[in-house]
């Protein structure tokens, strides 16, 4: 691969998951880390991006819209969520947020009954209640969609109201996905709206699940809405490398690699 092919698929890499390790860009690209530290630190002069201590982070201030999202990562968001539904049990009160992984996690709680789930989702909302009226009323799952202003582009409700009806409710579970989950910061949101709601969903359940893909370990977004240690389950498809972030875990969380 020509350098400025390489720039090209860096630069891409970087905009799309805002955050990445060198690590990462290693495995991604088939090059040396001097190689990967070496294009860094040009694109950086140039602009393109901003390095950090093990890597580096987009200049690009928007999170990718949730179309692009539902592309990425896909095998492995289907294999944490088969993991997820494992930890599952019916009977059980869910609070699921809105995004991508949350929306495949729906897929797989199609196959359980007797839940009742709480989301400001409309996707997740649907893909049960159409699951519903395929099998009929007798053992499906209950489905509450949280009122509140509507965000059309990640099909969702947000706002006061919506986080005030949260809060009529308490979960045995809150199964969330995170822009980000670092040590210090914990699990982060690139939109206000969309953390109010996961805070309000975590500060009403009794037990917190995250699902984040190996792309959003380390990386800090805007808005923090869970403490590390308030974190009870993190599934991620790849063992964790980041000696700060495992370490915080080891003090109340469990870690399922799927």
């Amino acid at each position: 691969m020509w350098h400025h092919e390489r720039h090209q698929r860096i630069c891409s890499l970087i905009n799309t998951f805002n955050q990445l390790s060198t690590e990462r860009l290693v495995d991604e690209l088939g090059v040396s880390k001097e190689t990967i530290r070496r294009d860094l630190l040009l694109l950086e002069k140039s602009g393109e991006l901003k390095r950090i201590h093990g890597g580096a982070i987009s200049v690009n201030k928007e999170e990718p819209p949730i179309n692009v999202r539902e592309k990425l990562n896909v095998n492995e968001k289907k294999a944490m969520v088969k993991r997820a539904r494992n930890e599952i049990q019916s009977g059980q009160t869910l609070f699921i947020d809105a995004g991508s992984t949350t929306t495949l996690l729906a897929e797989e709680l199609k196959k359980l009954s007797g839940l009742i789930v709480i989301t400001n989702s409309w996707e997740v909302a649907y893909l049960l209640e159409s699951c519903n009226q395929e099998q009929g009323v007798s053992g499906s799952n209950q489905v509450i969609l949280l009122g509140g202003k509507i965000n059309p582009q990640l099909k969702s409700t947000f706002g006061q109201h919506t986080i005030s009806e949260i809060h009529k409710y308490r979960a045995d579970i809150a199964l969330l996905s995170p822009v980000g989950l670092d040590a210090s910061s914990g699990a982060s949101s690139f939109d206000h709206d969309e953390a109010a709601i996961a805070e309000a969903m975590v500060n009403n359940a009794d037990k917190v699940l995250l699902l984040a893909d190996r792309s959003k370990i380390g990386k800090v977004s805007r808005v923090s809405y869970c403490p590390i240690n308030r974190l009870d389950i993190l599934i991620t498809d790849k063992a964790i490398k980041d000696a700060s972030i495992l370490d915080a875990l080891k003090k109340g969380a469990r870690v399922i690699t799927s």
